[in-house]
């Protein structure tokens, strides 16, 4: 008996979800625990495996479209099966976009091609939307390869372009092809210009309504500091001679953090309508920048763990975010977060409170200047802190307090080691 396979929720936030790209294709055998799909969430890219077996009879949404969690995503049966009842049952409650509709109904249209002309535009085949046709091979050389898929003609069905036409493609074609001398200063001098749209990821646009709710709900003020970071440094440079040891400035910072938190707990609080939740677990999220935007892996009891083991679960985690392998559980559940942009040589920010914390705390680079330290000018290494906070939960007072306990540690590193 076919089984109807919906988009998975798979994660809390999660209200639709992209296909990034099949791994099987109508008519395959299907084993349960088969991996039938990658899906783009709100949160990450993430593998999508069955729990039936039997044949895939039906695909639902193709690659690069976007479905509502429930909605048809595939239909697994016996080969041969009549699933028309399904299929049917599905369209009556299920309410498909136009331009879904049209990205289905657009390989029909194709064989309407008009004369071939030398030119690069009528090279390749797209849609209405504008995209273009390629096996997933395909494109995954062409991107391997820097390759413009637009810059390709395709030959296989309909135009789609082909692992073939990839490997055979020579920059000097489209030369050959584009436009006259004359043609192109013309089109130069007029002055045109072209704005591209490019479609939202399911991340960003998470991301887009996650800070949006956070900027325009809580009333938040900031405090800044600046800290001396000679002892830091000293201290970096004696725990990183040790074999086998890597311990960033970043590292120290959020340990510092876990340890502030303990002291101070009205920080590492949540605000609901009715009550204020304090946490009795301390768990730091640390935002890192991946190619759409920003995700924050969550370190879990950070202030049971050592600074070795800190660096080694942001490596861990950062290194999952960046390469779209992060779990969704991996991002839950932080108490209090640190953005740096210090290593883009930002030296002071303000960032935007990630919810539902009642903190966020911002770090710059460390920066080489002119202090006074016992009354005699010197250079010294310093570094700036803002504490952006919810004032729903944290008062000034209770956030300077937060800071001063924070400068302590990271100015007496060795505290932190006790």
């Amino acid at each position: 008996m076919a089984i109807v396979v919906n988009m998975p929720r798979l994660s809390d936030t999660m209200e639709e979800g992209v296909v990034a790209k099949w791994l099987t294709s109508v008519g395959d055998n299907i084993e349960e625990g088969d991996i039938l799909a990658e899906i783009e969430t709100d949160k990450a890219t993430m593998e999508f495996e069955s729990f039936n077996e039997g044949t895939l009879l039906h695909i639902g949404v193709k690659e690069g479209e976007t479905a509502a969690v429930d909605t048809l995503l595939a239909i697994i049966g016996d080969k041969g099966e009549d699933i028309s009842s399904l299929l049917s049952d599905s369209a009556a409650t299920e309410e498909t976009k136009p331009e879904e509709k049209k990205t289905e109904e657009a390989p029909k249209k194709v064989e309407a091609v008009e004369p071939v002309t030398e030119t690069v535009e009528t090279k390749t085949v797209s849609n209405a939307s504008g995209r273009i046709f390629a096996s997933p091979l395909a494109k995954k050389i062409a991107s391997d390869k820097g390759i413009n898929l637009a810059d390709l003609h395709g030959s296989g069905d309909n135009g789609r372009i082909t692992k073939k036409d990839v490997e055979n493609y020579s920059p000097s074609e489209v030369a050959n092809t584009a436009s006259s001398p004359s043609q192109t200063i013309s089109f130069i001098a007029s002055g045109e210009e072209k704005s591209e749209e490019v479609k939202n990821s399911q991340m960003r646009k998470a991301i887009a309504k996650s800070l949006g709710n956070s900027k325009f709900s809580a009333p938040d003020f900031s405090l800044n500091i600046e800290v001396d970071m000679d002892n830091s440094m000293a201290s970096r440079k004696t725990i990183n001679a040790i074999p086998d040891v890597k311990v960033s400035f970043n590292d120290m910072i959020v340990k510092a953090c876990a340890m502030a938190l303990k002291k101070h707990p009205q920080v590492n609080t949540s605000w609901t309508d009715n009550n204020t939740v304090f946490h009795s677990h301390i768990h730091v999220g640390v935002a890192v920048a991946v190619a759409d935007g920003l995700l924050v892996p969550v370190i879990k009891h950070t202030d049971q763990l050592s600074l070795t083991q800190i660096g080694a679960g942001v490596r861990d985690l950062a290194g999952k975010a960046r390469n779209k392998k992060i779990a969704p559980a991996e991002m839950q559940g932080s108490t209090f977060t640190v953005s740096n942009l210090g290593m883009f040589g930002i030296d002071n920010f303000t960032s935007i409170i990630n919810q539902p914390n009642s903190a966020i705390l911002s770090v710059g680079a460390i920066v080489e200047k002119p202090v006074v330290k016992k009354g005699q000018i010197v250079i010294g290494n310093t570094l700036k802190l803002t504490l952006t906070c919810d004032h729903r939960t944290v008062d000034g007072a209770v956030g300077a307090q937060f800071l001063q306990t924070l400068r302590t540690f990271l100015e007496n590193p060795v505290t932190m080691l006790a």
